[in-house]
């Protein structure tokens, strides 16, 4: 995966959340720019709290090479 095109969704107002595809079948959902980190050659993605809203419980860092595929998410309904 090109990390520009993570930047561009991360920069892109209004933000729209958006799932990262792995190579092994998993995925991070991306709800809020600032819970993801780009890099040349991973991703830092913050794994949101259960507990503590806009709170991450912990970053998981993803090689650009196992992101296969990125997809927009709906918005949340307020």
């Amino acid at each position: 995966m090109n990390p520009s095109e993570i930047l561009n969704l991360l920069r892109k107002r209004p933000f729209q959340p958006f799932r990262l595809h792995l190579s092994d079948g998993s995925h991070y959902d991306v709800k809020h720019p600032e819970m993801a980190i780009v890099s040349r050659t991973a991703l830092a993605v913050g794994v949101p709290s259960r507990r503590k809203e806009g709170m991450a419980e912990r970053v998981d860092i993803v090689s650009m090479l196992h992101v296969v595929r990125l997809e927009v998410l709906e918005p949340a309904v307020a």
